[in-house]
């Protein structure tokens, strides 16, 4: 008779006294100081908790953090390759880095264990993205709901403008569902946002997804008053994230098309597609958000389709 697999103890959690003592004060500096997202709070709020039950677990943590070496720091790294995918390490430890850096500041360590610590080399991925006729299927969706009576005009029209943000606007489903009416200039048919860091900047939302937008104001907004949302459920509240990652799902399969696409993959389609029709690289920049010209470069990955015909277009000898 073969012996029970031995249970495994579960990993200790970071006691109250310890998130007051060495997380709150960080936690609070995120959100209040530099203005960090609560989904970005999150994720190091995460990292330090994977770190605490390690750290707890192999007696790291029994000196304090004022003990912490860049030897911890190593062996953390080493454990966590196999835990971790490459890319979440490097989040981890991003997160780390920057909460002992916090520490260091109020005086209560003198060095940075994670500054200098080798982490294994990030494999570059390309981003997803969907084709100019995949993005056409996509957005008949609702329409073609509608048609059959599948659903009802309120939920066409909003999972319709839902999708155009994301695609005609490229807005971060986080920028789309916190969007309210104030925020956008039907005149020139411009949204200003507010995205990573509570930063702001115009999105032109484009003819198409304006004129949706116009029909969902005119003919099914309870409320467009300055701070009434945009995006709202059948009692006319805020919608949430996961209520746009769901919905797309539907017209993802109605499409025909995988269905682990997230709303993300939609504003990857908009900035691929703006950069194979030759906009400037810190214009899309600029569009998207971001803060260094490395992470819109990603999208430099123009089809050798698109490369041969400004070759041909453009050079004496092609």
């Amino acid at each position: 008779m073969s012996k029970p697999a031995p249970t495994r103890r579960p990993l200790p959690e970071p006691p109250q006294e310890v998130l007051s003592r060495w997380w709150v004060p960080f936690g609070e500096f995120l959100a209040h100081e530099r203005r960090y997202s609560r989904y970005t709070v999150r994720n190091y709020r995460q990292a330090f908790d994977d770190f605490y039950r390690w750290a707890k677990s192999n007696s790291v943590w029994d000196d304090g953090i004022e003990g912490m070496t860049p030897r911890a720091a190593r062996d953390f790294v080493i454990e966590g390759q196999r835990r971790f995918d490459r890319r979440t390490l490097h989040n981890h430890v991003s997160g780390l880095r920057a909460w002992m850096n916090f520490w260091r500041r109020q005086g209560v360590l003198h060095n940075n264990p994670f500054v200098g610590v080798a982490l294994p080399k990030l494999e570059r991925r390309l981003p997803q993205f969907l084709t100019e006729q995949q993005m056409v299927r996509l957005l008949q969706g609702p329409q073609r709901l509608l048609e059959n009576e599948s659903i009802d005009a309120f939920s066409a029209w909003r999972d319709r403008l839902a999708m155009e943000l994301l695609y005609g606007a490229g807005l971060r489903v986080s920028e789309a569902v916190a969007l309210n009416y104030g925020e956008v200039d039907q005149e020139s048919g411009v949204a200003r946002v507010t995205g990573k860091g509570r930063k702001q900047r115009l999105c032109p939302m484009g003819e198409i997804a304006l004129g949706v937008f116009r029909k969902w104001r005119a003919e099914h907004a309870a409320s467009a008053a300055h701070d009434s949302p945009v995006l709202v459920n059948r009692n006319h509240e805020r919608l949430s994230t996961r209520s746009v990652q769901l919905l797309l799902k539907r017209y993802l399969a109605l499409a025909d098309l995988p269905l682990d696409l997230t709303p993300h993959k939609l504003r990857h389609s908009y900035a691929t597609h703006l950069l194979n029709a030759g906009a400037d690289l810190r214009l899309v920049q600029e569009l998207l958000g971001h803060a260094h010209l490395g992470t819109t470069q990603i999208y430099t990955h123009v089809t050798a389709a698109r490369l041969k015909e400004v070759y041909a277009r453009a050079h004496p000898r092609a």
